[in-house]
């Protein structure tokens, strides 16, 4: 999926295995069954180009990270501890991230043009939630591919 996602572009088989090739020797039915069960995972459309196909990514890595990350808070039994756990892992540039999100994503969210300020906003962040652990970060998403097979394309 790496491979796909960094082209942006429709690739085939064979040029994801010349990529690949460049770090690993790899073989091609390999290359070929990986972007299949990308295929019949939903995560890649094929189209028959000649004797081939071409594999194009159906989301982009950004909404498959977004997927992942809201699947995993839906799951919490404390959401508001969960995002304050994960605000506690992010580094400065990860928090920055945020922040330039935040401010595209709240002006339009029922007309609100700025974060909440203030005591209450303060007791709504904190209500009910512990402070964040200092225990190393682990990896926000997995790559997709890793569920794909033994051999990925990344």
């Amino acid at each position: 999926m790496t491979r796909v996602w960094q082209w942006n572009r429709p690739v085939t088989v064979r040029e994801v295995l010349e990529d690949l090739q460049q770090e690993r020797s790899i073989a091609y039915t390999t290359v070929m069954t990986v972007m299949d069960n990308l295929h019949q995972k939903g995560w890649v459309r094929r189209e028959v180009d000649g004797r081939a196909y071409r594999y194009t990514a159906v989301s982009t890595r950004a909404a498959y990270s977004a997927a992942l990350m809201n699947e995993a808070w839906s799951h919490s039994d404390n959401p508001a501890a969960a995002l304050v756990a994960f605000f506690g892992m992010m580094s400065a540039e990860q928090r920055e991230a945020l922040k330039d999100a935040m401010r595209i994503v709240l002006p339009n969210l029922n007309g609100a043009s700025e974060l909440p300020s203030g005591e209450a906003a303060d007791e709504a962040t904190h209500e009910g939630v512990d402070e964040p652990a200092d225990e190393p970060a682990g990896e926000a998403a997995e790559d997709p591919a890793d569920d794909a097979g033994p051999e990925t394309g990344r």
